[in-house]
C-alpha cells in the first residue's frame, strides 16, 4: 500500500490508469449510426461516393475543377485533391493497395491511386456509364449500364457480359460472391457472380429503383429509391431475396454495414438516415442536415455520409473519434506511464547512489579515528622527548628542555 501511495504521489499509477481507461474506451465505443454531426466538405461539390480504406477516407464527385476529389484521415477534417480528368467521378472503392474510381464521362473513365491523393487516368473496358466499383478476392469489378468491365491490377481493364442488358447501379463482394443490382429489368435486377466474370440472372424482391446493395455479417442488403414499404431487400446468399419494410418510403440511395450496425442514407424525407441491427427491422433517424445524401460507408469506428447538395455542411458522420486516433492516444497514455516509470526509476538510483556514497564516506571517516588515537599517543610522546626536564608546582607539571631552568616556582624533578 505504501509502495502504491508513493506510486500514485509520482504521477505514475495516474498514468497507467489513464491507459488503462483509454484501452477500455478503446474495447466498449461504438459508431451508434444514430447522432449525425455535419462536417465541412472540402468543396460544396455533388459528392456522390465515399470509400474507406487503409486509414483514410475518399470521395468522388460528379463536378468541380481540379477538386473532385477529397480526403480524410478521420471523416473530420477534409482536403481537396486533383482528380485524373474532371469527369463525373460515380464510385470509389479501396483493394490491394490501390484506389480505383469509375466515372459515367470522359476519355479515360478510370482513374487509381495508391495513396488517394495523387492519381491517374486509366482506359475502362468501354465507355460506358460506369455507375459503381468494388473488390474482392483479388479483382476490382465494375458495372455500367448493360455492362461490366474486370481488372486484376486496377490499370488493365477487361469487358464481361452482364446477365442481362439493365442499368446496373451498385455492386458489392461478399462471402465468395460478387452481386450487382440494377435500375430497371424485371424481374432479374440482380446479377451474381463467383468470379466476376460469369453472371447469372437473379430476380429481386420487387421491380423497384434498385441504388445500392452491401454486405455485412452474413447478409446482402440492398435499398432502392422506389416502391412501397417495401425498399428494402435481404438475401442471405445473393440469390434469393426477400423484402423488407424500410424505416420510410424516402429515396434510398447507398446502404453500408459497420460495427453491427446497418445504416442507409436517402436524399429525401424527414428522417434521411435508417438504422438496422439486423437489415431487416429498420429505424428512421436525424441526419446532420436536410441534405440530398448519396453515399455512406465505415471505416475505423466511423459512420460517413457525403450528400451533393447543402453549403459548407455536404458531409456527416456518427460514431466516436476513429479507432486509429483513439489507439494513438492510448499508446501515448502508455508511453507516458512509461516514461514516468522509468524517470521515477533513475531519480530512485540516482538517490541511492548518492546515499551509497555517503555512507562510504562516514565509513572511510570513522575508519580513521583509530588513526588519529594514535597520532594523539604517538604526538604526545614526541612531545614529551622533546621536553625532558619535569618542573612540578603542586600538583601542575611542565616540561621544559633539558638544561633548561624550570619556570618561577617550580621546582626540578628527576
Amino acid at each position: 500500500m505504501n509502495m502504491f501511495k508513493k506510486y500514485f504521489r509520482t504521477g505514475v499509477v495516474a498514468a497507467v490508469l489513464a491507459s488503462l481507461f483509454s484501452i477500455s474506451v478503446l474495447s466498449q465505443a461504438t459508431a451508434d449510426g444514430i447522432n449525425w454531426t455535419s462536417r465541412t466538405s472540402a468543396a460544396d461539390n455533388q459528392w456522390n461516393s465515399v470509400a474507406y480504406g487503409n486509414g483514410l477516407f475518399v470521395a468522388v464527385s460528379l463536378d468541380g475543377s481540379g477538386n473532385r476529389i477529397m480526403t480524410s484521415p478521420d471523416g473530420i477534417t477534409w482536403t481537396s485533391r486533383t482528380s485524373a480528368a474532371n469527369n463525373n467521378w460515380r464510385s470509389v472503392t479501396y483493394g490491394n493497395g490501390l484506389w480505383v474510381a469509375v466515372s459515367e464521362t470522359g476519355t479515360n473513365r478510370v482513374m487509381t491511386s495508391p495513396d488517394g491523393i495523387n492519381w491517374t487516368s486509366r482506359t475502362a473496358a468501354s465507355p460506358n456509364f460506369w455507375q459503381s466499383v468494388t473488390y474482392g478476392d483479388g479483382l476490382f469489378v465494375a458495372v455500367g449500364y448493360t455492362a461490366v468491365m474486370t481488372s486484376a491490377d486496377g490499370i488493365t481493364w477487361t469487358g464481361r457480359t452482364a446477365a442481362a442488358s439493365n442499368q446496373w447501379s451498385s455492386v458489392t463482394y461478399g462471402n465468395g460472391l460478387f452481386v450487382a443490382v440494377s435500375f430497371n429489368g424485371s424481374p432479374n435486377q440482380v446479377m451474381t457472380s463467383p468470379n466476376g466474370i460469369t453472371w447469372t440472372s437473379r430476380s429481386s424482391s420487387a421491380n423497384n429503383v434498385w441504388r445500392s446493395v452491401a454486405y455485412g455479417n452474413g447478409l446482402f442488403v440492398a435499398v432502392s429509391s422506389s416502391g412501397t414499404g417495401n425498399r428494402v431487400m435481404t438475401s442471405p446468399d445473393g440469390i434469393t431475396w426477400t423484402g423488407r419494410t424500410s424505416a420510410a418510403d424516402n429515396a434510398w440511395y447507398s446502404v453500408t454495414y459497420g460495427d453491427g450496425l446497418w445504416v442507409a442514407v436517402s436524399q429525401d424525407g424527414t428522417n434521411r438516415v435508417m438504422t438496422s441491427p439486423d437489415g431487416i427491422t429498420w429505424t428512421g433517424r436525424t441526419s446532420a442536415a436536410d441534405n440530398a445524401w448519396y453515399s455512406v460507408t465505415y471505416g475505423d469506428g466511423l459512420f460517413v455520409a457525403v450528400s451533393n447538395d447543402g453549403t459548407g455542411n455536404r458531409v456527416m458522420t456518427s460514431g466516436v473519434i476513429g479507432l486509429t486516433a483513439r489507439t494513438t492516444a492510448a499508446e501515448a497514455a502508455r508511453v507516458a506511464a512509461a516514461n514516468a516509470e522509468a524517470a521515477r526509476v533513475a531519480a530512485a538510483n540516482a538517490e541511492a547512489a548518492r546515499k551509497a556514497k555517503e555512507q562510504q564516506e562516514l565509513r572511510e571517516i570513522l575508519a580513521l579515528i583509530p588513526s588519529i588515537g594514535e597520532l594523539t599517543l604517538s604526538l604526545g610522546e614526541t612531545t614529551q622527548s622533546l621536553y625532558s626536564t619535569k618542573c612540578v608546582k603542586g600538583k601542575t607539571t611542565k616540561y621544559v628542555q633539558s638544561g633548561a631552568k624550570c619556570p618561577k616556582g617550580y621546582v626540578k624533578k628527576k
